[in-house]
This record gives C-alpha cells, sequence and structure tokens, in this order.
C-alpha cells in the first residue's frame, strides 16, 4: 500500500539504496515538535466555538444546561456494530450531503469522538475551499505546522502508528530473557541485545569485516598490489558470498520464486543485478549529484578501512563505471511492468547454448547446494534475456580487478550498518544527500527495527500476545467483506466489459483470500521453535548474527524448490508488527496485518464513517490492486494468463492511459517535477478504486444503521463528507524535497497529495457531497475511471 514489501532475507546485509525512502517514509514520528500556547492551537473555527459557548453561558446558562442534558442523554449510533453482511449499493440518485442548519444534529460527545474531532480540526484548514484543493483543505494545518525531525526523511499519518509500534517492540524486547522462555523469543532478544550492545562493537572494531572480505578473496583496493587477479571468477565470488549470507545478485539476480503460470509450484528465477544505487540514477552519469555521493561515499569507505585513499579513487570510480555500465544495461521501471514480458522459460541446456559464457549446471547446483540438485532439463525463468548477453560480454572486457572492487565495495556498503559509529557516521553522510535526514535514529529504534524485520515471525509473535486488540480483527474482517460486495457490483455494472470477461473477473473477485491481524499458528510456540530451529544469534557479534539471519532465510528459500506451493502457509503471512497492507498476485490474496488495524486506521470508539474513509481506503486499495495494470494480468488462481477479451483489453488500456496521463501532468511545486504516471499507474488505478468502494461500502452502512451522530466542533459537516475528511488525513504528509525527489524517480507511490486530489477529484460523489460546481478544481469536466 504506502510501501513496498522489502524481502525479509534482504533486507538487512545491503548498503542504502534510493529505493529505500519509499521504506524508509512509514517510519517517522512527529516527537519533539515545539508546541504553542492553548489559545494558538486553536483553529479559527475551534476559537469562534469557544467565544459563542462562552457568550451563550453568560446569557442563558439555565437553558444551556438543559439543553445539554438533554443531548447528552440522546441516543445516538451504536459505533461498535460493524456490519455483518454486505448489501448492494444505494442508488446513485441519493440525494446529496448537505451542510447541516438544524439544531437538533445528532452531536457524538464520546471521548473517541472527541479525539477523533481534534485530531481533524488539527489537521485541516477551513479557510481553504474544498472545491478548490481538498488536500489543502483537510491537510493544511498539518502541512505548515508539522517539522520534520533531524532523523527523518517525511512524516506522515503513518509515523503516529509506527512511532507507538516501535515503543511496543521496544518494551518486548528490552524485557530479560525468562527461564524457559521458548527459543524464538531468546533469539529475538539476543539480536536486539547484540545491535545495543556498542561496548562490543566498537571493540571489536572493523576486524569482522576485514576477516570476512578476507575469506571472501580480498578486496583489491586494500590489498593493493599483493592481490591476485588470476585467483578471481565473477562465479566463485558468487558461491562465497552465498556460504557467507551475502547476496548472490550483485552481477545477475538469482531467486526461487513461485511460477506465475503454474502458481502450484516454484521455479528458479533469473533477473538484472541489484544494484548499489537506483538504476534512473546511475544511468545520469558521473557528474550526477547522487552519483557523486555514492562515489565519495565509497572511496571515504575503503580508506576507513585501510586503503590508500588516491588508489581508492582512481579504482573505485572504475568499478562504479562497471556498475553504471551493469545499470545501462538493464531494463527500466516502466518496460518491467508486462509480465507475460519477463516470463521467457528455458531449460539449463537453453541457457548454455544462448549463453555460453557461463557454466550454468555448475551456477545453479553450486547456490542450491545442499537442498536440491538440478539437471540439464531443469527449467528456469529468465525475465531479461538481453540483459543476461550483454553481462557476457561486459564481463569479458571487464578487468577481474573491477569486478572484484565492485563486489566487494557491494559487501562493505553491506555491513556498514553494523560495525563502528566511524563507519555509521560516514554512512549518514551518504543517508543525508540521498535523503535529506541528518541523523540516524535512536539506536534502540535501529535495533528494534533490525530485529523486527528480520524476525518478524518470533518479533510479530510477541507483539499479538500482548497488545493486538481481538476485537480488531473480526471487524475488520467484517469490513473486508463488506467492500469485496461493493467491487463485486462495480464489476457488474461497468458498460465498457463483455460478458465472458466480466464473468472471469468476478470470479476473481470472488476468490480472493484475506488475511487479517495474523494466522493463528503464530500462537504455537512448538511450530515457531520447529521454524526457529537452524538459527544461532551472538549477543556480543552483531556482523555475524546478522549474516547467520540472512543465511538462515536464503537456505530456508532455496530449499523450497521442489516443495508445492501452499499459498495459505503461515508463515509468508506471519508479519503482523508492520504498519503496511498487501495484495499479492500469485495468491489473489490481500493481507492487512495487526499493526495497520488500529490509530488513525480503525477504531472501534469512533463513527464508522471515519473507519470506512481510513482502512476502509486502504482495503478497497488492495482490492483493486487484483484490477490494476498488473494484477489483471492474473486469473483467479493466481496464474499469468490472459483472461481478458481484446476490445474489453483495449478499452481498459485507453482507460489506464487517462490516468496516466493525468497523474502525469501532476507537479510536485516544491521540487518542480512531474510525477512518473507510468510507473505510478498502478497504485493510482488502486486509490481511485479503492476510495470509491469505501465510500459506497459506508453508504450501505448508513442504509441498514441509520445515519451515525457529526463531531463536536465538526458539526456543519455531514457525515459523508467527515468520511471524506477521513480518507484524506490517511495521506496528510511532509516530505524533505531529497526524499520526494527519490519518491518520484525510483517509486511506485505518488506523494501523499496526489493520492487525496487525484481519486476525489474523479468522483462525482465528492463533487455533490461537497456542492463544488462543475470544472472547479476538485470536479474538473473530464474525470478518468477504470473502476
Amino acid at each position: 500500500m504506502e510501501t513496498e514489501p522489502v524481502d525479509q532475507q534482504t533486507f538487512l546485509m545491503r548498503e542504502p539504496q534510493s529505493g529505500d525512502a519509499e521504506y524508509i517514509s512509514t517510519n517517522f514520528n512527529m516527537r519533539n515538535n515545539v508546541k504553542p500556547s492553548f489559545w494558538g492551537q486553536r483553529t479559527k473555527l475551534e476559537k469562534r466555538l469557544m467565544l459563542l459557548a462562552g457568550v451563550a453561558t453568560v446569557l442563558a446558562i439555565a437553558f444551556l444546561a438543559a439543553f445539554v442534558a438533554s443531548l447528552l442523554m440522546r441516543t445516538t449510533a451504536d459505533i461498535n456494530d460493524m456490519p455483518q453482511t454486505s448489501e448492494l449499493r444505494l442508488s446513485s440518485s441519493m440525494p446529496p450531503a448537505v451542510v447541516a442548519k438544524d439544531s437538533n444534529v445528532k452531536i457524538c460527545n464520546s471521548p473517541g469522538c472527541v479525539h477523533t474531532a481534534s485530531k481533524l480540526l488539527q489537521n485541516m484548514d477551513d479557510k481553504i475551499d474544498p472545491c478548490d484543493d481538498f488536500y489543502d483543505f483537510a491537510c493544511g494545518s498539518f502541512v505548515k505546522n508539522t517539522r520534520i525531525p533531524d532523523d527523518k526523511t517525511s512524516v506522515n499519518t503513518f509515523s503516529i502508528i509506527t512511532d507507538q509500534l516501535q515503543e511496543q517492540i521496544r518494551a518486548l524486547l528490552d524485557e530479560p530473557i525468562a527461564v524457559g522462555e521458548p527459543r524464538p523469543f531468546v533469539l529475538a532478544k539476543t539480536l536486539y541485545q547484540a545491535c545495543m550492545n556498542r561496548t562490543a562493537i566498537e571493540s571489536r572494531g572493523v576486524q569482522p569485516l576485514l576477516d570476512m572480505l578476507r575469506n571472501l578473496g580480498g578486496w583489491p583496493v586494500l590489498d593493493g598490489n599483493s592481490w591476485n587477479d588470476r585467483a578471481f571468477s565473477w562465479e566463485q565470488s558468487v558461491y562465497k558470498f552465498r556460504a557467507a549470507g551475502y547476496s548472490v545478485d550483485y552481477f545477475l539476480d538469482f531467486s526461487i520464486s513461485v511460477d506465475v503460470k503454474n502458481s502450484t509450484k516454484r521455479t528458479i528465477d533469473l533477473d538484472q543485478a541489484s544494484l548499489g544505487l537506483s538504476r534512473e540514477y546511475l544511468n545520469r552519469g558521473f557528474s550526477d549529484k547522487l552519483v557523486q555521493a555514492y562515489y565519495e561515499y565509497m572511496v571515504d569507505i575503503a580508506t576507513l578501512l585501510g586503503a590508500d585513499r588516491s588508489r581508492a579513487e582512481v579504482e573505485l570510480k572504475e568499478s562504479l563505471e562497471f556498475e553504471m555500465k551493469l545499470a545501462n544495461i538493464s531494463l527500466p521501471l516502466e518496460k518491467r511492468r508486462n509480465a507475460t514480458s519477463l516470463y521467457n522459460p528455458m531449460t539449463i541446456t537453453q541457457l548454455q547454448e544462448k549463453f555460453p559464457k557461463i557454466p550454468w549446471l555448475e551456477y545453479i547446483n553450486r547456490l542450491l547446494a545442499p537442498h536440491v540438485t538440478v539437471t540439464h532439463d531443469e527449467i528456469a525463468i529468465v525475465s531479461v534475456p538481453k540483459y543476461i548477453s550483454d553481462l557476457e560480454v561486459l564481463l569479458a572486457k571487464t578487468p577481474a580487478r573491477v569486478q572484484a572492487n565492485y563486489v566487494m565495495w557491494r559487501v562493505a556498503g553491506a555491513s556498514v550498518s553494523y560495525l563502528t559509529d566511524e563507519l555509521r557516521r560516514r554512512q549518514l553522510q551518504y543517508i543525508t544527500a540521498l535523503s535529506g535526514k541528518t541523523e540516524r535514529e535512536s539506536r534502540w529504534k535501529e535495533c528494534a527495527d533490525t530485529a523486527s524485520v528480520s524476525m518478524s515471525i518470533a518479533v510479530g509473535a510477541l507483539y499479538i500476545r500482548k497488545y493486538f486488540n481481538e476485537k480488531s480483527k473480526a471487524n475488520a474482517l467484517e469490513m473486508v467483506n463488506d467492500i469485496r460486495q461493493q467491487f463485486r457490483k462495480t464489476l457488474t455494472e461497468v458498460e465498457w466489459m463483455d460478458e465472458k470477461t466480466r464473468q472471469e473477473a468476478l470470479e476473481k473477485a470472488d476468490a480472493m483470500e484475506s488475511h487479517i491481524a495474523y494466522p493463528s499458528e503464530m500462537l504455537d510456540d512448538n511450530k515457531l521453535t520447529e521454524f526457529y530451529s537452524s538459527l544461532e544469534m551472538s549477543s556480543d557479534k552483531l556482523m555475524e548474527s546478522v549474516l547467520n539471519l540472512t543465511l538462515f532465510g536464503t537456505e530456508f528459500l532455496f530449499s523450497k524448490l521442489r516443495e508445492p506451493v501452499n499459498k495459505t502457509d503461515w508463515i509468508t503471512h506471519g508479519r503482523p508488527a508492520i504498519v503496511n497492507a498487501f495484495y499479492s498476485s500469485i495468491e489473489n490474496s490481500i493481507q492487512f496485518p495487526a499493526g495497520i488495524l488500529q490509530g488513525a486506521f480503525f477504531s472501534a470508539k469512533r463513527p464508522a464513517y471515519m473507519n470506512y474513509g481510513a482502512i476502509g481506503f486502504v482495503i478497497g486499495h488492495e482490492i483493486t490492486h487484483g484490477f490494476d495494470d498488473q494484477g489483471r494480468q492474473f486469473d483467479k488462481n493466481g496464474n499469468l494468463v490472459d483472461w481478458w477479451q481484446e476490445m474489453t483489453k483495449q478499452k481498459y488500456l485507453e482507460k489506464a492511459k487517462c490516468i496516466i496521463d493525468q497523474y502525469s501532468n501532476y507537479t510536485v511545486k516544491e521540487v518542480s517535477m512531474k510525477l512518473n504516471g507510468v510507473n505510478t499507474q498502478g497504485e493510482n488505478i488502486a486509490d481511485n478504486g479503492g476510495i470509491k468502494e469505501a465510500y459506497y461500502a459506508y453508504q450501505a452502512w448508513t442504509h441498514r444503521h441509520g445515519e451515525e451522530s457529526r463531531l463536536p466542533g465538526l458539526e456543519k459537516y455531514s457525515p459523508r463528507q467527515l468520511f471524506w475528511l477521513s480518507a484524506a488525513n490517511t495521506w496528510c504528509t511532509v516530505y524533505r524535497n531529497e526524499a520526494i525527489k527519490l519518491r518520484i524517480t525510483t517509486g511506485f507511490h505518488a506523494p501523499g497529495r496526489f493520492r487525496v486530489v487525484g481519486p476525489l477529484s474523479n468522483m462525482e460523489e465528492f463533487a455533490s457531497d461537497f456542492k463544488c460546481p462543475i470544472g472547479s478544481p476538485m470536479n474538473p469536466v473530464k474525470k478518468c475511471k477504470v473502476w
């Protein structure tokens, strides 16, 4: 949803990358803000209400007391009563919401409603016309008053929940290891202790990395003339990285993945290299600002590890030029959206014939050992055949020393986070150039993140047992079913679909699985212990412990090649302590971890319109991903099958192009950059469909339960208008300029502003609820709609 998922087994041992801003962006909070006086914190609307209340009290205190008493005794809609069943959406001829003028309008004065109203008032700027810019109307004060802490790249609604989550994880991992405590929890706490043990890290210095580099064959820039180029081959370096726990993807991405054309089995996947800096930047050339920052970072780290600076400047420029050539032969993101073009099955025999300079049978067997042995008949899926052809040519003309400097730099860069403060300070300078933040997070935050990302099942099991509210799971499932029914209704209504394609789409929507909060197996200590049985941790050896984890993850994945795919496997869905949501094309499933079912997204103590606008929007977004430009390429079973009739497919592509063009015309004025409508189209299609489904699901809820009470201080806004305010508040965000540039250049999500104005300006229902005149910015004549 907000962030692309990061593979648990590969996230840790790598250097910071430009794309990491997408991951990092949800991990910020709003601590250390300087607060103005009580009166200064009030909005214009709040001040007016307070003055009016004071005058009324002086003039007619007896009448007011009687009125308040009667108001508080009045029954309100049960905000805990979530829908048990889904209904068809209401008629589009329903009258629009109007501004309330009736003094008898029901106001909810419960603590939950007061708190909710306070948050909305704190974020909004009611001086803005909602029909001119609804983002500024809903989030204007948030943007003006929020200051980004030095250790953050952005602040958004997600950050409040993430901050709470980190505090909870810290409390769990800080607890002493108890006698008889289940081994997975001991391992998680031991990893956290190793990360917090700065004394041990500093006393060992950089020696763990120097020893590792020597064992891997040596880093030429460090070894100088004593390095033996005849002893190096790129394949042998990959084998050594595999055994040590480092990535095997620096030249050629190798993985075991689900076969997209037969999602019941797994296959070998070969793809272009994973790079240290995004190809979008590397392709700009050596003079680019971020490429320069990357180069200087490389040179400084090598120098801190003992290299001669002048040698490092020369040799690492050559290795960087090699990495830039790898970027140049890689396929850009825009051309990787068609899954069929990335599906090129070949036997190992065919691989050997087509790409003869790589010893394929040995290469694959060495990486899969000791779990699986393959023969020449084994099939691998090649994502970009031309990349491998170009790689062969590039490797043939690149000296071994240059290749070795490149990969050993990647190893060093991936290890810096787990070493001394001196190296980490230099890393921070590079991160500053990349993302704009000027300080690291607190040590405990980094360590809590390290543990929760790399041992997500163990840490998640601790989290749900102590902190998760079980009622949220049942309520979320009910909302999912309600919103799914609204999407199904959309499929029956779209006029551009032929009946055969429509039936296939309905079957896919009906087959979509839901994974809510966490799998029940996470409460079983025996299953957890069995999963982590081969993992070892040390409280005084951080780098080695992290390498053990990445090796553990690699062994787990590579051992799965011959096993049938279990699409409901608890291990796959065992990441509850995360503030995010996901859709899987291969599984045709949606997942809402426990971490997102709280705070600003969901609460049983506030009106349903707030929940439908927040978590409902997210639920609709994930459901719609099954039918975005990439999700639509997969059938109900998660197989890459073209189930679209040709005329309907062309009509879909026309509608998707409208979305592409709309977002491509948005400019982020702070950095004078236009959005990439191609790269963000999947997320934008999901946003546009998701908000519509959530809106109609709430309409159906209202039809069953009656209109809800309004919020104090926001009495003039109807429940439907408050639904839109809730949805917009989900994306209130402030970014550093460097972070927004990264998001636009390498990300798949539009910035928060456009996740509000884009979808809402395409909805006639929004324009009707706020009475926006046709032709106003939020009610343009031309609207885009896929679903």
